[in-house]
């Protein structure tokens, strides 16, 4: 708590998450669509990540990337569904502030870095069908370390200032958090400071961020479309299509999801506060439900490997 001080006599030392406001009543009911996905998710997550480390054909620079998809999925999900299940399930409303600004942190730092990891997916896709005889030396295992390196500190020098912003607040009125999830702005503004450079800094962020890798994909799928449009032969295009069909569906979702959040958050009163924070809530569950089922079904080696790791070994 030293770290981040609070200068008025009264110190918060815990916030209360109300989820949503308008459904207290009723806001438990979701938890039987919650709970199957949360448990969807991890143990699909975890069955790929078991199938990548035990099979050793999938010991490729693709397949360490999905792995890698796969390890901020399932922190990403642990760290917020379930406390949103246990103030369903048992009422368990409060968050200690350390513990309310470390959720904060995790989320603003590993959402980033998957998108920074579809990114990376998308300069793989890229080099394999416009340079596929250069593919083995460009896309090497030491490819993927240094492309770990990157997704990892680019993120956490970006948004480590987020959480500390919001933590430095003087946190002297209400402790009520109108949100299931730690948000930096739905607790920020339960401060009795100016949060100007808040509001500023994640706007910024998000779209430097996030925006950048956005762009930067849909021009690598734009350099593969142009090639892949160029080849007299119908089947390259199929395939090259196909190679990529997988993580264009994930890139689809993820994206989507995040930007009907963003702008329903941003249209204010016009619609209803319990909107934003359940796509907030299915943001951090349904991309990485659907991360492991989406390429398990579409990619054959990794189909092949799943059957193996959970057919009865006699």
């Amino acid at each position: 708590m030293a770290l981040f001080p609070n200068t008025t006599g009264t110190q918060v030392t815990e916030f209360l998450m109300i989820c949503f406001p308008g459904m207290q009543d009723t806001q438990h009911w979701l938890s039987i669509a919650l709970a199957p996905l949360l448990v969807l998710a991890v143990g699909a997550n975890i069955v790929l990540l078991l199938t990548i480390l035990r099979e050793a054909s999938l010991h490729e620079p693709m397949y360490y990337l999905l792995a890698i998809l796969s390890v901020l999925d399932v922190i990403l999900c642990l760290t917020v569904i379930p406390k949103v299940l246990l103030i369903f399930w048992f009422d368990m409303k409060p968050i200690s502030f350390v513990g309310c600004f470390l959720q904060m942190f995790i989320m603003n730092t590993f959402l980033p870095m998957e998108s920074s990891t579809f990114l990376v997916m998308a300069y793989d896709r890229y080099v394999a069908i416009c340079h596929p005889l250069r593919y083995p030396s460009i896309i090497t295992e030491q490819f993927i370390i240094n492309a770990a390196i990157f997704i990892v500190f680019r993120n956490l020098i970006a948004t480590v200032p987020t959480p500390v912003l919001a933590a430095r607040l003087n946190y002297c009125a209400s402790n009520v958090v109108e949100n299931c999830i730690c948000a930096n702005i739905s607790v920020a503004r339960l401060s009795c400071d100016n949060i100007h450079i808040n509001k500023l800094y994640q706007f910024v962020s998000v779209w430097c961020l996030l925006g950048s890798d956005l762009v930067l994909i849909l021009l690598s799928y734009c350099f593969i479309l142009r090639v892949a449009m160029c080849q007299r032969s119908g089947g390259t295009v199929t395939k090259a299509l196909s190679t990529c069909g997988s993580h264009l569906i994930l890139i689809l979702f993820f994206y989507t999801l995040l930007l009907v959040f963003i702008f329903t958050n941003k249209a204010g009163k016009k619609i209803p506060s319990e909107v934003p924070i359940l796509l907030n809530v299915l943001h951090h569950l349904i991309p990485p439900a659907l991360n492991p089922i989406v390429y398990g079904v579409r990619t054959q080696e990794i189909k092949q490997g799943i059957i193996k790791l959970l057919k009865p070994q006699f």
